[in-house]
């Protein structure tokens, strides 16, 4: 419209314009070294929530208030998603107890992660629930009945077998294979609830600490 002779301030009320709007220039982005950073470590660490993402910057040096780190986290929406519970039917719950000695009872489970190519790892986790020490952590492509029986007969070589194996309601613990190698040696098999993983607490809770620190 100022093309054609009209002044500006004539332009802007035609339009409905204020000239502080026509004017306003965008300020620079002063968080945007911050939302690289936030965001490079919640790719690094996936299981990391914004407090953790707080901490991993206050270690590094980066002084900066954890209200600015929350909102960042949240405007890229980083958050870490909920597991929901499936409905599943409920069977006899094993009570969890600690052990007074080593190998008394094991917890086992399995832990799932993606190679560069996008292969699936499928890592298999045995805790002692008296010590909490790894009894052992294999990585396989993939682990079925008959190859866990050989490897819980490859560990019994070097430190013997549990009085009890606790496991979860996977095939591969429940399967045909794991029950006769459990008869035949004299280990008994703990079955949780299904769809209560509370009830594996120690294994949950060092798988937990796995994918943090060694599966990014």
């Amino acid at each position: 419209m100022t093309a054609r002779g009209l002044s500006e301030r004539r332009a802007l009320r035609v339009i409905g314009m204020s000239a502080s709007a026509l004017r306003y220039r965008p300020a620079p982005d002063r968080n945007l070294v911050l939302r690289e950073h936030i965001v490079s470590l919640a790719q690094r660490h996936r299981r990391y929530g914004s407090g953790m993402i707080y901490l991993k910057l206050r270690q590094a040096g980066v002084v900066v208030n954890h209200k600015r780190v929350e909102r960042l986290y949240a405007e890229a929406r980083l958050q870490v998603r909920r597991r929901r519970c499936k409905k599943v039917p409920v069977s006899d719950r094993q009570p969890l107890g600690r052990p007074q000695a080593a190998n008394h009872v094991w917890s086992m489970d399995f832990v799932f992660d993606r190679t560069a190519e996008g292969r699936v790892i499928k890592c298999l986790t045995v805790v002692d629930d008296a010590t909490h020490e790894a009894v052992a952590i294999v990585p396989e492509r993939a682990i079925g009945g008959q190859p866990l029986t050989r490897i819980l007969d490859h560990l019994a070589i070097h430190r013997g077998l549990p009085q009890a194996i606790r496991t979860d309601n996977g095939k591969e613990f429940c399967g045909r294979a794991m029950l006769g190698w459990s008869h035949d040696r004299g280990v008994k098999l703990y079955l949780i609830e299904p769809g209560k993983p509370n009830q594996n607490a120690y294994i949950e809770s060092f798988n937990g600490r796995l994918r943090d620190e060694c599966l990014p």
